[in-house]
């Protein structure tokens, strides 16, 4: 096995690559892949950089470059919803992209034209690694359900009721449905796993930073433990 963990912002890794050893580090696409073992399994870490199409090519390199068998996309997002609240963990069951709209021809809102699926679902298995992970840690609650990808931060109440409302989304962000994309068209399982940094519903430009390091904190420890476990 050999396993991709793809974040947008280095700080989503950075302790993460704290754990690395024997780590060689490759430049491709101007993105850094760390190749090395964590807790005794290869792993291939890389920050893609923020948005659908860096996430995309990030996937698709380590795919076809580095043979990934797994993929984990693991970071921070906004949540949907009053009950889910910054420093939450959410498990993506299946991912969307919100701001596809080809809607002019038939095909409802967030469905890629001609694509044989509405929705891109995780691995089982890797959704119940990360749901283990979760129960093992009592400091925040976490959440199993839709994750919606755009290239957009929602700031905007009347946006995430929407959301809610279109597609019935515990969180939103800007990387994961695109690199669920691409890991559905290689056949590649794979998981998003967001920690909650923010929520619109209470004002997410202020809660951002303020929540971030706090979530980035417990995406990682959620991914060291499955990482443990594998």
């Amino acid at each position: 096995m050999i396993l991709g963990i793809i974040s947008a912002m280095s700080e989503e890794l950075e302790l993460l690559l704290k754990e690395m050893d024997n780590k060689e580090t490759y430049k491709k696409a101007n993105m850094e892949f760390n190749v090395g073992e964590i807790y005794g399994k290869k792993v291939v870490c890389v920050v893609c950089g923020i948005g659908k199409v860096n996430a995309a090519v990030c996937a698709q390199i380590l795919v076809s470059e580095y043979n990934v068998t797994n993929v984990i996309n693991v970071g921070i997002a906004g949540g949907i919803g009053e009950d889910i609240v910054p420093g939450d963990l959410v498990i993506a069951s299946d991912l969307i992209q919100h701001d596809m709209d080809a809607t002019a021809f038939g095909d409802k809102h967030g469905q890629i034209p001609r694509l044989d699926t509405f929705d891109f679902k995780c691995s089982e298995d890797l959704i119940s690694l990360a749901k283990n992970a979760c129960e093992k840690n009592t400091n925040h609650k976490s959440f199993i359900g839709r994750i919606a990808t755009g290239d957009q931060f929602v700031a905007d109440v009347e946006k995430i009721r929407w959301l809610k409302e279109m597609f019935n989304a515990l969180a939103c962000e800007m990387e994961g449905g695109s690199i669920a994309h691409v890991c559905y068209l290689n056949n590649i399982p794979f998981v998003v796993i967001r920690s909650i940094s923010d929520n619109a519903n209470t004002g997410a430009h202020m809660d951002f930073e303020k929540f971030k390091y706090i979530a980035v904190e417990n995406s990682t420890n959620i991914l060291k433990a499955m990482l443990k476990e594998m």
